[in-house]
């Protein structure tokens, strides 16, 4: 057999034939309408006599049906084979839905060209997590604000009931044309009888060398959502979305998230980014606020120092606790002084008072700073790095107390 009957005939899923030959659980058929896993769409599903199918494969150009149970049908048996039509119609949307997507992308971006398709797996009730993936090779940047153009023009080709219809044309003839979206690596089952390629075409929209299974009208789609994107690869960007009752439900969560925005906002669902971005405006101005603030807290403290200055090696140190601030702030505070010459003394050891504590150092001239953190860790244990201008320690196992007292010599 060439091709797949399921994709020539997807609205049947009810009929007879006989069983030509048993192997355990592997049962092959005089003629099926299952449609085989391939080209990036999973396996129908449903039942041959009174056992379930558990999986579709193509062996050898032939299909392959997998029983729940081994020896459940014989040969020459006479079966009514029975698929599950809302797994069938959902992967007839989904398929259909990714070349609408496409037809969408090739109009909206330069230079689209198909890199591959998967259905998520329907397993168990749909309208769960099922999503579906269409990935493209371009250099074309498909930002946030793309996403929503894709997804309207995909639903306008939905609203607008585009007929869809596949047919068998000579592979030369089908290659040679400029419109056929064709991917060698995820379409299989291509070809029917002799050297055709099968052809799915949407209407003055979008023209694809495809084996899957399609609903025969893009408004029998319904809804498309188009979730998220990602790169999987240079040059290639995934787009993923999902049609029927997963769809449904994303859109209503988006909805019921930009609504409970507005109302946190005080402001109408169209209003909520120009909110967003005055609240970012003001989050940015704090956050410069609070770092003025800290620079300010930890020169103060720096200045508290001067009437506990020493001599250290030939070297005037200001030494003691600070609060209330973390190590990275009193190092910037501190790299900033060491680097504009505003340093108070030859060097500034500060030990935080929080548990455990940590020590900064920042030095001038004639002053290691990240051999002074050193002498602190070979004491007290926990560890350290940075430069001879400003180093850093933490994890120190000792009172705050007593790092001042080893680092003033006392």
């Amino acid at each position: 057999m060439s091709g797949q009957r399921a994709a020539a005939e997807p609205y049947t899923t009810q009929f007879s034939t006989t069983v030509r030959s048993v192997d355990g659980r592997d049962v092959r058929l005089e003629t099926t309408y299952f449609y085989a896993e391939s080209g990036g769409q999973p396996a129908d599903a449903g039942r041959i006599g009174t056992t379930r199918v558990e999986g579709v494969r193509l062996e050898d150009g032939e299909i392959v049906h997998e029983l729940a149970e081994p020896d459940a049908v014989r040969p020459s048996q006479s079966v009514l084979c029975t698929i599950d039509w809302e797994r069938r119609m959902y992967c007839m949307r989904a398929h259909t839905a990714s070349h609408a997507l496409y037809g969408a992308a090739r109009r909206l971006f330069d230079d689209v060209d198909y890199a591959g398709f998967d259905i998520g797996a329907p397993d168990g009730d749909l309208g769960g997590d099922e999503s579906v993936r269409i990935d493209f090779r371009t250099d074309a940047e498909i930002d946030d604000a793309a996403l929503v153009d894709l997804e309207r023009a995909v639903n306008r080709v939905v609203w607008d009931a585009h007929d869809v219809a596949w047919e068998t044309v000579p592979a030369d003839e089908a290659f040679d044309r400029n419109d056929v979206a064709y991917n060698a690596k995820t379409e299989e089952g291509l070809a029917g009888d002799g050297d055709g390629v099968r052809l799915v075409t949407i209407e003055d929209w979008d023209v694809a060398a495809c084996g899957g299974t399609h609903v025969r009208n893009t408004r029998e789609i319904g809804p498309v959502t188009v979730l998220d994107r990602s790169n999987p690869g240079a040059g290639r960007t995934r787009v993923e979305f999902a049609v029927g009752p997963a769809g449904i439900e994303r859109r209503c969560d988006e909805k019921a998230a930009a609504t409970a925005a507005a109302r946190g906002l005080d402001v109408g669902v169209d209003e909520v980014p120009a909110a967003l971005d005055r609240l970012r405006e003001e989050r940015d101005e704090l956050e410069a606020e609070c770092a003025d603030l800290r620079g300010r807290l930890i020169d103060a403290e720096v200045a508290a120092l001067a009437d506990a200055e020493i001599e250290r090696d030939d070297a005037s140190w200001r030494v003691g606790t600070v609060d209330g601030v973390g190590p990275n702030d009193v190092a910037e505070a501190l790299r900033n002084r060491a680097s504009d010459g505003t340093m108070p003394a030859d060097a500034v050891a500060v030990v935080g008072t929080e548990r455990p504590p940590f020590l900064v150092v920042a030095a001038g001239e004639g002053v290691d700073a990240a051999a002074a953190v050193d002498d602190v860790t070979a004491e007290f244990g926990g560890g350290g790095g940075g430069d001879t201008t400003v180093a850093q320690g933490g994890g120190l196992d000792a009172d705050p107390e007593d790092i001042v007292a080893f680092l003033r010599g006392e």
